[in-house]
């Protein structure tokens, strides 16, 4: 069953015809490693695609050890869940350098581990669709690529984001929480909203998005009130005025973290087979939250 809700507090094991290798490290931030998860098919002949996850958690909590897409590895493809900096550790942008230095890892690694270096994707929900956003659009900031094997690029083929803030500061809301430093967004940026505007606008996907932002798949759930639907609608619109591909699921009556409908397992398994070349039909059914 694919899941793709909020926190688990469960391991995710390797599916039946896979093997997992955990902890490893790829890279090390203020002297203490960062880890991912590689989920690989145990029969594989030839180079694998590989489809990375970012868990959620708002960007306080939060683990790679629960893995909802690890059942895609019987599909032919790889798949790598990541751990990054909270918020109580570092601020941002600490959280998309980490992503971007496993992005980085997984190329230079990808012989080792049998992986096909043009084809990476990446897959997030919630704060880790934010995170996903972040590294498809922001290709740009070159300060954001720090610690080893700088020699390799962090772009990603394919952006799969499931319910992502991408205007923090509109999410933020109210007069009383944009003036707070306690917020989850004046927790990520490191103080008010109101009084970081500059620091917030880095944050924002879709302030980056340009010609050579590779194809989104977005979902939302219409009653979504952590991240309300207007938080994809407005990234679908700047990929759409610069006529990058895009789709947005929104599926009625639904709120926060949850799964595809069945109605749209199809549609995404599609994206993943066009963009990455995964095998269909899917191994994994939509369920809820």
């Amino acid at each position: 069953m694919l899941l793709v809700a909020g926190l688990c507090g469960c391991t995710t094991p390797a599916p039946t015809g896979a093997r997992k290798l955990a902890d490893l490290e790829y890279s090390r931030a203020a002297g203490r490693p960062l880890r991912l998860d590689l989920y690989l098919p145990e029969q594989a002949t030839n180079p694998l695609p590989v489809l990375v996850w970012i868990h959620g958690g708002a960007w306080k909590s939060g683990s790679k050890n629960w893995c909802p897409i690890a059942p895609l590895v019987t599909n032919g493809i790889a798949i790598a869940s990541i751990e990054y900096r909270l918020s109580s550790e570092a601020k941002f942008p600490a959280q998309i350098m980490d992503c971007r230095a496993a992005i980085r890892w997984l190329r230079a690694q990808a012989v080792a581990h049998q992986l096909d270096p043009e084809r990476i994707g990446v897959f997030g929900a919630s704060a880790g669709g934010h995170l996903a956003a972040l590294l498809g659009t922001a290709t740009g900031v070159r300060e954001w690529d720090v610690g080893p094997h700088l020699d390799q690029s962090s772009r990603v083929r394919c952006v799969v984001a499931f319910y992502p803030p991408t205007d923090l500061d509109e999410l933020t809301g109210s007069w009383f929480w944009r003036r707070v430093p306690f917020s989850d967004v004046g927790r990520l940026i490191g103080g008010a909203v109101q009084d970081n505007r500059d620091r917030v606008a880095t944050a924002n996907p879709a302030n980056y998005v340009s010609r050579q932002t590779p194809p989104f798949f977005m979902l939302h759930g219409d009653r979504d009130r952590l991240v309300p639907l207007r938080q994809s609608e407005l990234l679908q619109a700047a990929l759409k005025r610069v006529g990058v591909p895009v789709h947005l699921e929104i599926v009625r009556g639904k709120g926060h973290a949850i799964g595809p409908p069945p109605e749209a397992v199809p549609r995404l398994t599609e994206f993943l087979n066009r963009e990455l070349g995964m095998r269909s039909p899917p191994s994994a059914t939509a369920a809820g939250p």
